[in-house]
């Protein structure tokens, strides 16, 4: 699985009906409104590197009001739960 971290720049007045529309889209697990440069924080989860050009250009780009994106790809995820894990090896010794 690929995990795209989409930042979205947007009409300001057009926010919510455009999260509204990014979070409908099948590869899209989450949407937040956020403060600072962007307005708008898309979770794009894919199977192929080919399918982030499906979704993030061929739609999320294509939706009226979504002015410019900025795609960050993970490389590695890190849970809390995974997190607590790694730091409590050895500890029960």
């Amino acid at each position: 699985m690929i995990t795209a971290i989409v930042l979205i720049k947007t009409s300001v007045d057009r926010i919510p009906e455009i999260a509204e529309r990014i979070a409908a889209l099948d590869s899209v697990s989450e949407v937040f409104s956020v403060t600072g440069t962007y307005d708008l924080i898309a979770m794009v989860r894919v199977r192929e590197h080919e399918d982030l050009a499906e979704v993030i250009p061929g739609r999320i780009n294509k939706i009226p009001g979504v002015e410019g994106t900025d795609t960050h790809v993970a490389f590695r995820t890190y849970s809390q739960h995974d997190l607590q894990a790694a730091f409590a090896i050895g500890l029960d010794s």
